[in-house]
């Protein structure tokens, strides 16, 4: 059994999408300090093969973000097939437009047309490379 087992049964009892938590949170949770690599943002990256401690909250069902290691803190963020909770376990603002996503998310659907006949595809410059080399051929 891993030192750091405890967060992931931690990360497990939680309800919520969003576990923000800090450094020393974390510490308490494991019951020991945190190693002096936990002062690089490398050290909570979501790669699996990045320590110990990585594979825990990822078998857990969650991953890393808004790492800020000035401030020791992060949110561990449900993924996968953890990450569908039922309406009744997600936290409400009590707002009557409650939405999972946050609000900017399609806030500019439609507003790019694509005008019939143009090819997304094709060089915005066909002759770049004249202009980048010249005529070296």
């Amino acid at each position: 059994m891993s030192k750091y087992a405890p967060l992931g049964d931690y990360l497990r009892k939680q309800r919520t999408t969003l576990v923000p938590m800090t450094f020393a949170k974390i510490e308490e949770v494991v019951k020991t300090k945190l190693p002096m690599s936990q002062r690089y943002p490398a050290w909570w990256s979501n790669n699996p093969w990045n320590n110990v401690m990585t594979q825990v909250w990822l078998d857990a069902g969650f991953e890393t973000e808004q790492v800020d290691v000035a401030s020791r803190k992060l949110v561990f963020r449900r993924v996968g097939k953890s990450a569908v909770l039922k309406d009744k376990d997600l936290p409400s603002s009590g707002g009557a437009g409650d939405s999972k996503d946050h609000p900017l998310v399609g806030w500019m659907k439609g507003t790019v047309q694509i005008p019939p006949g143009v090819d997304l595809t094709e060089p915005a410059d066909p002759e770049w490379g004249e202009h980048a080399w010249g005529d070296q051929r």
